[in-house]
Parts: structure tokens; C-alpha cells; sequence
């Protein structure tokens, strides 16, 4: 039997024990994960583990349980936890609930977002990629740390309503931080649905690569131009993601996009889309809760155009709006819907060279680091550069510089936009440390006048 059938008799065996509106949901995860640092492979991880979701809905209400084991008593103890949660819910609630139950039958469009050959994780194959990546730094007098990983998810959903759904996704992802001996520090990183679609050796040359040079100096507070790389502009975005175009926010007037769709809230450069199945994307057919995943337009030339919703999301802002495809889990998340496919559409600058040379003082931003929200309807965020902060003086990228604070708003930062990259590329922004779920953004490098820094020691003068 496949392990497509595998999934798709566990998932109908749960739904079975639930009874009412319901949906169950079965996911396994084969992944592997080699970790290394010192430029000596350290970890080595693999993962074969199969997870069973259901969800029901009662009056309106939802309860959701889940199990890892797959023998006919667990499913139903999840069954019937999930279906004592709903009810319990709606006895104390006295009144209907806001979600408009399990989706009616429906399949996504089929993807490219599967590659055999990753799926059959070879741990040569990794043990390759970890050598390479720190062959590479090794040949630049920097000693490499970082993560490969490898995995394969395949999922299947059975509900009430008819709906008999499965999808199969694969993807992998590497990541070098470079360490001179002078201490200084650079950063690489891609993500891709094959692993053979990611260069180990071309990664762990570019972590290494500007670690030669001066000391770091130091950076005054204030606003400076900025050219960030894609993997900071991806940070942003994905910030964006929650703080604007969640349909939860935006229903309950929390999103920074709250009574502005149609405004012009980025400059004229900026085009941003949740689109599943733009070349370089971590595609999947559909969301946990069974909706087809479809291109959605967020912003077009500058101008707010729409958000994301989930089922609940949907039905809570009314209006006729319905589920774009954007639950993060069986009933929706308690964070709302969230866009995972982000695209920024590049310029037509070649290289962030060409992006620097106008700027007579600025800086240059591989990546920021421990990034939170300030306050949500302004986008206002806070964090750390890191791995690759440099001075563009003179219209070129200089000398390195020392780490930052920034806190400016993600949208300001969009609006005071000039000019892009000709080529965006993904961006990975999974979090390898529980579900594999491997989302990511297509993005650019960007020039803005102007970065607000706000933690620095006085040492150079704008």
C-alpha cells in the first residue's frame, strides 16, 4: 500500500470515532538534519513520525485533539477529546459559535512542490553537502557552523463533508555562519523544494566571503540609508505577514491594514503577493482545513489590496469574504491566518552594488536577528543586524561595521523604498524545532532612504 493510502485509511479511522461535523488530518514527516559547528559535523538527526489531527465542531464551536500513535484506541481518545472540547465549548458559551464548519469537498491544483530524489534522504548525501558547505569556508581561513536538513511531508484529510484530500511536499535547506579567526562573522543560507537545486560549496563561499577587512566600527543612532539583503527584507516581510495581512487582525481592527485596503501604504515599487505557485516557491495545494491555496494579491504598486483569511477568519469578517487558503491549523490557528508564499516582485537594479551606489552614507544589512513587534498597527518592529552589517560610503559597500538596534516600521521601510534587485530568490523561514513546516519568502534585495537605528556606540560620523 502507498503511503498516501496509508494516510488516507488512519485519517478516515479517526474520523469514524468523532462523529458530527468533523475532519481528520494525517501528516508524516520523514526528515533528516545534520548540524555542525566548528567546522566539524556535530549532530546528525532523523525523524519518521506520523501525527493524527481530528477536529469537530459542534453548534458552531471547535474542539481539536491530537495523537501520535496510529492503533484504533488512540485515535479515538483523540475522537472523542476533541468532540468533549467542542461541546464543553458550546454549553459554556450558551450561544452559536463563529465557525462555519469542516469545508465542503474541494482539491487543490497540483504542484511541483515534490522531488523524489530529496525524498529519499541519503545521508551521503548530506554528509556531502556538510563537507562542501565547510570545504568552502575552510578555502577562506573561516571555520563554518550551521544546519542541513531534509525532509518530506505528505498529508491527508478526510472529512464529514466529503472531502478527500492528499498533498506531498519536500524541501531542504542550509545554512552557514562563517567565523573568521578575528572573530567576525558572516552568514548564508538557501532553501529550495530539491536538494539538489541548493550549491553547499557556493553557500559556504558567500558566509565566507567578506570576512577580511578593518576592524568593525561603530554607527551612530539615527536614520541612514540602507540596502538590505534578501534574507533581512525577508524578515520583514514575513513580520508583515501577522501585523498586516492576517484576516483575524484585520476583522477584529487590529492589522496595520485596518481600513486602508485601497490606500497606498508602500512606494510605487513594491508589488507583494501570496503566490503558492511562483517558480522558487515551498508550494502546497491546500491549507489544514481542506481550502484550496490560490494566488492572492496583497499589495499591488504601493496600494493595500487584500489580506488572508481561515475559515474562522472569513466568518468573523463577514462581508462575503471567504477562506483564502491561509489556516495554520485544523480550525484555524489561535494567531489567525498567515501567508506563507510571499513574493516580492525585484526591480531593476542587477546587484546590491548597483543598489549602493547613490548612497553617499549609508549601510549595507545581510540579515537581522532577534526581530519582535513593537506595536502591531504600525508594523513597528525592533531586533538586531547580524552576521554582515558594512558602511557604503562613496556609493560602495566599505568597511564592515558593528552590529546595530533598529526599530522602524516594516511599512515605512516598504514606502521609502527606491529601487530593487532584478532577481528575487527564496528565502527560507522555517523553524526547525517542532512540525516541519517549510515556508518561505521570494524576495529581493531593496534600497530605502532611510533605516531607523536606535543602539550604537558613537565612533563614526554620517
Amino acid at each position: 500500500m502507498s503511503p498516501a493510502a496509508d494516510l488516507g485509511a488512519l485519517a478516515e479511522r479517526a474520523l469514524e470515532h468523532a462523529g458530527g461535523d468533523a475532519q481528520a488530518l494525517a501528516v508524516r514527516e520523514r526528515s533528516l538534519s545534520w548540524r555542525f559547528a566548528n567546522a566539524t559535523p556535530t549532530q546528525a538527526t532523523g525523524l519518521d513520525e506520523v501525527e493524527v489531527t481530528v477536529l469537530c465542531v459542534r453548534d458552531g464551536h471547535t474542539g481539536a485533539a491530537a495523537t501520535t500513535r496510529t492503533e484504533d484506541e488512540a485515535l479515538r481518545t483523540a475522537a472523542r477529546r476533541a468532540a468533549g472540547a467542542a461541546e464543553a465549548t458550546a454549553r459554556a458559551a450558551g450561544r452559536p459559535g463563529d465557525y462555519p464548519g469542516v469545508g465542503t469537498p474541494a482539491g487543490g491544483r497540483p504542484h511541483a512542490g515534490h522531488d523524489p530524489v530529496t525524498a529519499r534522504l541519503d545521508p551521503a548525501a548530506a554528509a556531502g553537502a556538510v563537507r562542501a558547505a565547510i570545504g568552502a569556508a575552510g578555502a577562506a581561513r573561516a571555520s563554518a557552523a550551521g544546519l542541513w536538513s531534509a525532509g518530506e511531508v505528505r498529508r491527508s484529510l478526510r472529512a464529514t463533508s466529503g472531502a478527500a484530500l492528499e498533498d506531498a511536499v519536500t524541501d531542504a535547506y542550509l545554512k552557514v555562519v562563517a567565523t573568521a579567526p578575528s572573530g567576525r562573522t558572516g552568514y548564508a543560507a538557501r532553501a529550495a523544494v530539491a536538494a539538489g537545486g541548493i550549491d553547499p560549496t557556493a553557500v559556504g563561499g558567500e558566509a565566507a566571503a567578506r570576512l577580511d577587512g578593518p576592524d568593525p566600527v561603530a554607527v551612530p543612532t539615527g536614520e541612514l540609508p540602507v540596502v538590505l539583503g534578501p534574507d533581512a527584507v525577508a524578515d520583514l516581510l514575513h513580520f508583515l505577514g501577522f501585523l498586516a495581512f492576517n484576516g483575524q487582525a484585520y476583522a477584529q481592527e487590529r492589522s496595520a491594514l485596518s481600513g486602508r485596503l485601497g490606500e497606498q501604504v508602500a512606494a510605487p515599487a513594491i508589488s507583494l503577493s501570496d503566490s503558492v505557485r511562483f517558480p522558487g516557491t515551498l508550494p502546497r495545494a491546500w491549507d489544514p482545513e481542506g481550502t484550496p491555496k490560490a494566488p492572492i494579491p496583497l499589495i499591488q504598486d504601493g496600494v493595500a489590496h487584500r489580506v488572508v483569511h481561515d475559515r474562522r477568519s472569513a466568518a468573523e469578517a463577514g462581508g462575503g469574504a471567504a477562506s483564502t487558503g491561509h489556516a495554520t491549523a485544523p480550525g484555524g490557528g489561535p494567531a489567525g491566518p498567515v501567508p506563507v508564499n510571499l513574493v516580492l516582485v525585484g526591480g531593476g537594479a542587477g546587484d546590491v552594488a548597483e543598489l549602493a551606489a547613490p548612497i553617499r552614507r549609508g549601510l549595507f544589512v545581510t540579515r537581522l536577528w532577534y526581530v519582535n513587534a513593537v506595536h502591531e498597527k504600525e508594523t513597528l518592529l525592533t531586533g538586531m543586524t547580524r552576521d554582515g552589517t558594512f558602511l557604503i560610503e562613496d556609493g560602495e559597500i566599505s568597511r564592515p561595521a558593528r552590529d546595530v538596534r533598529f526599530t522602524d516600521s516594516a511599512l515605512r521601510i516598504l514606502s521609502a523604498t527606491e529601487a530593487l534587485t532584478a532577481r528575487p530568490r527564496l528565502v527560507g523561514l522555517t523553524e526547525f524545532y517542532g512540525r516541519r513546516d517549510a515556508i518561505g519568502a521570494v524576495c529581493p534585495a531593496l534600497r530605502a532612504q532611510g533605516f531607523r537605528v536606535t543602539g550604537s556606540k558613537p565612533g563614526w560620523t554620517v
